[in-house]
């Protein structure tokens, strides 16, 4: 797990967002940095590299087709905005229900 995966995780972990979320949970062939099931939510963590961004897509591409809703956030976010980007996650869990 990347720093930037680990301040997420303290901020989400333990059902502080009212569900439930995994980490590092597979699907298909792949594995999602965090998972909430109850409401079909994965969220990525994005670094700096652009060198797998199609494959990311792909990816993201094939897990959508089972009904799951993605979110990324890239680690500029997460250092430089964590509040609002727990925020965002709030909004969509909040809207799910």
């Amino acid at each position: 797990m990347t720093s930037c995966e680990m301040l997420l995780w303290k901020r989400i972990r333990k059902g502080q967002l009212h569900v439930l979320f995994f980490r590092q949970f597979p699907i298909l062939d792949y594995v999602v940095d965090f998972y909430a099931k109850e409401i079909g939510l994965a969220i990525e963590v994005d670094g700096t590299s652009h060198d797998h961004m199609l494959e990311d897509s792909h990816r993201q591409q094939r897990i959508e087709k089972l009904g799951v809703q993605f979110i990324r956030f890239t680690n500029k976010e997460i250092l430089e905005n964590l509040d609002g980007v727990v925020d965002e996650l709030t909004d969509m869990i909040n809207n799910y229900s």
